[in-house]
């Protein structure tokens, strides 16, 4: 049952339907991994679809993530009816707390997993509004406001609860599956045809697509014989096993666990969003485990090495995560022993590869056995390649096809899966973030209006108030390090009262280059010396100076150019 409409117009907005359009706008996810944003809008009613964050790149450091920029929507937060989230990973939903009063704190339509871990990820904001949630499941059909009806079915992923959804508008269904695959038998015969088969009899008007894969051949993997690799190399370990793989990939975690009850493994679970994900999946019912098959990993030195699973998070060689810590020594109560065996059961996010590489080469200095997908086909990704994207829009058979959720190389690359479908190269719709598109019944066409969608970033407790020019500056620091002039002048004549203090860090070492440092003290007294004597000198100005011709002398004399940062005291 269709719930009644909860927004009334006017007589004369009715009337006025057939003259207006759809607008469409990716506010991220459309050029980049993660900040997946997307939102329609019809007249004075906008539904928003997922909220997610980005991960820091080599050229944000320092910055926790990043997250969309709601610029748009906030003047219009009361435009906004709904919220809709595909699913649970931190792609889709960790930007939340950071937008949802920004976009008036709408209703949010989640799947039960997914509604519990945005609940977890709240817990750190007490100060937050209370969320609106209309728990949604496959199947269910509900109004969102006037003009928006939305239509739920599951969708195969890699986490439990993943949604995708038909977006009944005044001017057709859009269709968006989120993040998803095409889930396969052991054989790799596709399963669940039947939901794309259905959506092509009810003439879909656009399909938004995930291209996260989209260059890569072939089908997807089927889970079944990721699960039949891993448990074969469980059964020839000797030791201890280690695995890594994404503390949201609940699926393979809850795999890996029934597994290791089966062997007679116990499971220890190194990472805080990790354990709280499984405990998640628990008490949601999503996973049974036996009563004294997870330790703590405080435990585990009670227990014998082959009858120990250890799930940890850091398989993507982030500096603080568990299995770093243990690689590198740091953890409290793991440490590597040769006969452990270590398994990687995941796929390298593009940008972590160096980092992922050190982490696996660190690990092998250590233990005898390391496993990666690489070798083994001990991951399956969530995400469609070319083969089952082509299959989907062979099936649905939509008028257009805008692919979504990856970087533009391989969206292209779904939009020539498109053509191979028999789709119209026009109808392959390539956009970026902050572009219109402004869809007819008929058409739909990307137009000149735009939205501010540059980087709205985290770092510590501060949302956004990092920029540009402190990302260069940080950059600048890394490349090319610092040089610090203090300098103690006369108020009355700009003359120095002390000799300057030069101070460097990640330039050169100044106490093995004594003629550098003589020819900034030498340069410093020309600059002061050539101020005009009968007027008061501006430290403002001098600080200008110093940075400019400094900067200029050190380039000259080194060919690199570090931050200069004159400290001018007048006394």
């Amino acid at each position: 049952m269709i719930n009644k409409p909860i927004f009334k117009k006017s007589l004369e907005m009715r009337r006025s339907l057939e003259q207006n359009i759809l607008k469409f706008c990716p506010l991220g996810g459309f050029e980049e991994v993660g900040r997946n944003c997307v939102f329609f809008e019809y007249q004075d009613e906008i539904i928003v679809v997922d909220a997610g964050i980005q991960f820091p790149e080599e050229e944000t450091p320092g910055i926790d993530f990043i997250i969309p920029n709601t610029t748009y929507l906030e003047p219009k937060k009361r435009d906004v009816k709904a919220l809709i989230l595909t699913h649970g990973h931190y792609d889709h939903i960790h930007a939340l707390p950071y937008i949802i009063e920004k976009i008036g704190n709408p209703i949010i339509y989640a799947a039960p997993l997914t509604k519990a871990l945005v609940e977890k990820r709240f817990e750190e904001f007490p100060n937050l509004p209370k969320l609106k949630f209309q728990i949604v499941r496959n199947g269910d059909k509900l109004r969102l406001s006037e003009y928006f009806t939305a239509e739920f079915f599951d969708i195969g992923h890699n986490i439990p609860d993943g949604l995708g959804f038909i977006l009944d508008t005044p001017v057709g269904k859009m269709v968006h599956f989120g993040d998803f695959r095409v889930n396969r038998d052991i054989k790799g015969n596709p399963i669940g045809e039947n939901t794309f088969r259905r959506l092509n009899e009810m003439g879909i008007h656009s399909v938004f697509l995930d291209s996260t894969n989209a260059d890569i051949e072939g089908a997807s993997k089927s889970e079944e014989t990721v699960i039949k690799e891993l448990e074969i190399l469980f059964k020839k370990a000797e030791g201890r096993i280690v695995v890594t793989t994404f503390a949201s990939l609940l699926d393979r975690l809850a795999t890996i666990i029934e597994i290791s009850e089966k062997l007679g493994r116990k499971v220890a679970i190194n990472g805080r969003s990790m354990k709280d994900n499984i405990q998640i999946m628990k008490n949601l019912g999503y996973l049974k485990v036996k009563k004294g098959q997870i330790v703590n990993v405080e435990e585990l030195h009670g227990i014998k090495d082959d009858k120990i699973m250890i799930l940890t998070t850091g398989g993507q060689g982030e500096p603080n995560a568990g299995l770093t810590k243990i690689a590198n020594g740091e953890h409290k109560h793991i440490r590597f022993k040769p006969t452990d065996t270590v398994i990687f059961s995941s796929s390298v996010v593009p940008g972590n590869e160096r980092s992922v590489q050190t982490l696996q080469d660190n690990i092998a200095r250590q233990v005898n056995e390391v496993y990666n997908s690489k070798f083994l086909d001990i991951h399956a990704s969530g995400h469609a390649p070319k083969e089952d994207l082509k299959l989907v829009l062979e099936l649905v058979k939509p008028k257009f096809v805008v692919p979504a959720n990856a970087y533009y190389f391989k969206r292209k690359a779904c939009a020539k899966i498109a053509r191979e479908a028999g789709m119209p190269a026009e109808n392959a719709i390539l956009m970026d973030n902050g572009q219109f598109a402004d869809i007819s019944k008929t058409g739909f066409k990307v137009t000149s209006q735009s939205t501010p969608t540059d980087y709205v970033m985290v770092d510590g407790l501060g949302v956004g108030d990092v920029q540009e020019v402190v990302l260069r500056d940080r950059r600048m620091l890394a490349q090319e390090g610092m040089v610090v002039v203090i300098a103690t002048i006369s108020r009355e004549n700009g003359r120095f009262i002390k000799n300057p203090d030069i101070i460097s860090r990640g330039f050169i070492y100044l106490k093995e280059n004594k003629e550098l440092l003589d020819a900034i003290r030498t340069k410093l007294k020309h600059i002061l010396g050539r101020l005009p004597r009968h007027q008061h000198p501006e430290a403002d100005y001098i600080k200008t100076l110093v940075r400019d011709q400094i900067g200029q002398l050190l380039y000259t004399k080194t060919k690199r150019r570090p931050m200069v940062l004159p400290v001018i005291i007048e006394v």
